[in-house]
C-alpha cells in the first residue's frame, strides 16, 4: 500500500489536532517538510477519507464528539516493505553496516577492518602500531573520517546501534528528508569520531552509536523549537538514553563486561546533535511564522 501526499500546506497552519484525530482514529499517516510546506502522508486507498475529514475538522476534535469507528481493513500499520521504500537512506546506512560486519567478521578480521578505522594500522607481534591521521589524509585515505560509524565489534553491538537508527533515522528522513538525514549522519560521524580521537588517543573504536546520540539531539532539541509529531519521542526514550550515557561515563558498563566504551563519541555526538536542532529548529520556527 503506497502511501500519497493528502495535503500540502504553509507551515504556520497548525496541524497537530488534526495529527492528533488521526492517532486516535488509527489512521496510518506521516508529516514532512518539503520546500517550505508541511505534507500529511496517507495510504492512497483511503485519501478521500482523509481529506473528507480534514474539511470537517482541520482542527481536529479535542472534545473528542466524532465517534470513532473501526476500519480494520485500512488502519493496518504500514509493513516492512513499505516501511522500507519509505525511509531508503535509513536502510542503505543499516545495510552498509551489516555488510562491512560480514567482511570484517565484526571485527575479527584485521586485515579487513584496518581500511575501515579512523587510524590505519599494522601488527607487529602482540602490538599494534597506527599510523599517523596525517600520514593517511595526505594519501587520500578521507573516508577514514567517516567510516569507523560502520564498525561494530559484536552481534549486539550492531543490533542495538541497528535498532535505534531504524527508529531516529527513518524520523529525520521522514521529516527532514534522505538528504539531510545522510548528511547529518556524516557530520555527527564526524565530530564524534575526533571527539574519541583527541580524548582517548589512538585506538580501534568504531559503532553508530556517536551517530545515534546525535540524531537524538537533534531531534529533542529541534522538537523543542518546532514541535511535530515525527519528532515527539516518548520521554522515556530520551530519559533512558541519557540514563545510559551517563553510566556508560562512570566506567560502571565496561566493568560488568560490555568492553570499552567509546564515551567522548557518545558525547561529542550529542553536543553536535543538539546544536544542528537548535539551528534546525529555529529555522522551522522562523518559516512557521512567516
Amino acid at each position: 500500500m503506497s502511501a500519497v501526499a493528502v495535503l500540502r500546506l504553509p507551515l504556520s497552519v497548525d496541524l497537530s489536532g488534526f495529527v492528533a484525530l488521526l492517532r486516535r482514529m488509527q489512521v496510518p499517516h506521516r508529516v514532512s517538510e518539503e520546500a517550505g510546506e508541511q505534507v500529511l502522508w496517507a495510504p492512497e486507498s483511503i485519501v478521500e477519507d482523509v481529506l473528507s475529514l480534514y474539511q470537517r475538522f482541520p482542527a481536529g476534535d479535542p472534545d473528542h464528539e466524532l465517534p470513532i469507528v473501526e476500519r480494520p481493513q485500512v488502519m493496518n500499520r504500514p509493513g516492512f516493505a513499505q516501511q522500507l521504500r519509505d525511509s531508503p537512506a535509513t536502510a542503505i546506512v543499516l545495510l552498509l553496516c551489516v555488510i562491512v560486519a560480514a567482511v570484517t567478521q565484526l571485527g575479527d578480521n584485521l586485515s579487513a577492518l584496518r581500511w575501515l578505522t579512523f587510524l590505519d594500522f599494522s601488527i607487529h607481534g602482540q602490538y599494534i602500531e597506527f599510523t599517523p591521521m596525517a600520514d593517511s589524509l595526505a594519501a587520500g585515505q578521507w573516508w577514514r573520517l567517516f567510516t569507523p560509524m560502520l564498525i561494530h565489534f559484536g552481534f549486539l553491538h550492531i543490533a542495538m546501534n541497528g535498532m535505534w537508527y531504524w527508529e531516529l533515522g527513518r524520523r529525520i528522513e521522514m521529516r527532514q528528508g534522505s538528504i539531510n538525514l545522510i548528511g547529518l549522519s556524516l557530520l555527527f560521524s564526524l565530530v564524534s569520531n575526533f571527539a574519541q580521537y583527541l580524548f582517548g588517543g589512538p585506538s580501534l573504536f568504531g559503532g553508530l552509536s556517536g551517530v545515534l546520540y546525535g540524531l537524538l539531539g537533534h531531534v529533542w532539541i529541534y522538537q523543542l523549537m518546532a514541535p511535530n509529531p515525527l519528532y515527539n519521542l516518548p520521554r522515556g526514550v530520551l530519559v533512558m538514553m541519557l540514563v545510559w550515557l551517563a553510566l556508560c561515563m562512570s566506567g560502571l558498563v565496561s566493568m560488568i563486561g560490555f568492553g570499552q566504551i567509546a564515551n567522548a563519541a557518545h558525547v561529542g555526538g550529542l553536543v553536535i546533535g543538539c546544536v544542528t536542532g537548535l539551528l534546525g529548529g529555529l529555522w522551522a520556527r522562523r518559516k512557521q511564522a512567516v
